[in-house]
């Protein structure tokens, strides 16, 4: 029992806690204030618009299950107008990082790897086309995205170790956009593959193993130009050519996409021939060139 007239430490003891509980919300205030005052990181603007890139690619690959092929299809364009718009605002505010590169090749692999394999599978897996290519079929489809993660995987080594002018190999993005075009423009003609044995199976094939080869090649092919003062001076060319892309895409729609990355893929291989059949002949002239000036 506690005697009256005599002091007990129980208040003392709330007293403190009640300042400690004040000092522990002044210091979580101070916290709090810093945090607020800190700048958004730069990094934030171009991984929200790769972030929409991958929410598209998943988006289309939800529509090819609900049987929607043609919004599938243009959803997997829609993540590649997302992909340029990241890729632009790093530039634009000097926001590329580490963390950007591996969240876009992730965004990559669904957008342009695993949606248009599901979207060609689905497409013409169903088309009366039986025989041994509907066998190889899943495979095949399969192609995009395991050429894509490996040409994804390289792009990253490369870029943290030394930047270039072109990429090496085709972007996964155009392999995604070629296959796309050929679906949009395809889709209700599948009658002007009946020439063939295994109708439309026969063309589209050999077309998504060629573009998964050329993924993980070494060809070269541009990139997309830098919209900046000293960029235009130096490569007008180059410049005007993509707005001339932009514009045929925009005009001719899936027709667009057929032509435009159709030139895009044969630049590449042309100028890769070019640069071979220099180097070839380079090493020709100077093998015969050195028995003379030992001779001498």
């Amino acid at each position: 029992m506690i005697q009256r007239g005599v002091k007990t430490s129980v208040p003392r003891k709330r007293r403190k806690i009640k300042g400690r509980g004040k000092e522990f919300r002044q210091k979580a205030n101070v916290r709090f204030q810093e945090r607020i005052k800190k700048p958004i990181p730069r990094s934030v603007v171009p991984s929200f618009f790769t972030l929409m890139n991958l929410f598209s690619g998943f988006l289309a690959i939800l529509m090819v299950f609900e049987g929607k092929l043609a919004t599938a299809a243009w959803l997997i364009v829609l993540a590649a107008f997302f992909d340029v718009l990241d890729g632009f605002m790093a530039r634009l505010t000097n926001g590329d990082s580490v963390f950007g590169i591996e969240l876009d090749s992730l965004s990559d692999i669904v957008s342009f790897g695993a949606a248009p394999g599901i979207l060609v599978y689905a497409w013409l897996f169903s088309a009366p086309t039986p025989g041994p290519a509907n066998i190889a079929l899943p495979l095949v489809a399969a192609l995009p995205a395991l050429c894509g993660a490996i040409r994804l995987a390289r792009f990253n080594i490369d870029a943290k170790a030394e930047p270039s002018s072109f990429f090496k190999g085709l972007p996964i993005p155009a392999q995604a956009m070629m296959l796309v075009a050929f679906f949009l423009t395809f889709q209700n003609n599948l009658e002007f593959f009946e020439i063939f044995k295994h109708g439309a199976n026969s063309v589209i094939i050999p077309t998504i193993i060629i573009l998964s080869l050329l993924m993980v090649s070494t060809v070269p092919f541009d990139k997309v130009p830098r919209f900046n003062k000293e960029y235009m001076r130096q490569n007008r060319p180059l410049v005007f050519l993509f707005i001339v892309y932009a514009l045929t895409i925009i005009i001719l729609q899936e027709y667009g996409l057929m032509i435009v990355f159709t030139i895009f893929i044969l630049r590449g291989l042309i100028m890769f021939g070019i640069q071979f059949w220099d180097d070839v002949m380079g090493d020709e002239s100077e093998t015969e060139s050195d028995p003379q000036q030992s001779a001498g």
